[in-house]
């Protein structure tokens, strides 16, 4: 469980390095897209409450659809960031290599990720010895 928060808190840092970089550019404040991404950052890590009965088939149908709204609403803003500001377009199709496998990753993918990005970490520090 901790390898997925390092991921979730190493795309959320990309996140806050981009909007930092767009409004470097843009001699801009973003207080909207830093709220929405911060509150994106604490939803993603939240710890769900320990329920006290199993959920049902019908429950657990409308809490998916429930993180399919929240996922739509994601994507809307992302596009809408992305059609007012080519800047925000062009950094974030730089960097798809870095933030789309995590976001796109299953839990398992997710954790031979952090794990291959930890094993890349250590052998640059080996290098630069």
């Amino acid at each position: 469980m901790a390898e997925k928060w390092k991921a979730d808190e190493q795309l959320f840092q990309l996140l806050a390095s981009l909007l930092h970089q767009v409004e470097s550019l843009t001699n801009q404040e973003e207080v909207e897209l830093r709220m929405k991404i911060e509150a994106l950052g604490l939803e993603v890590t939240k710890v769900p409450s320990k329920s006290l009965k199993q959920l049902d088939e019908m429950e657990l149908a409308k809490e998916l659809d429930k993180l399919s709204e929240k996922l739509d609403d994601v994507d809307e803003m992302i596009s809408s960031a992305m059609a007012a500001d080519p800047q925000v377009q062009s950094l974030l199709s730089h960097t798809a290599d870095i933030w789309m496998p995590v976001i796109t990753a299953s839990t398992d993918d997710r954790r031979k990720f952090t794990a291959s990005a930890g094993e890349n970490s250590e052998t640059e520090k080996n290098c630069a010895s």
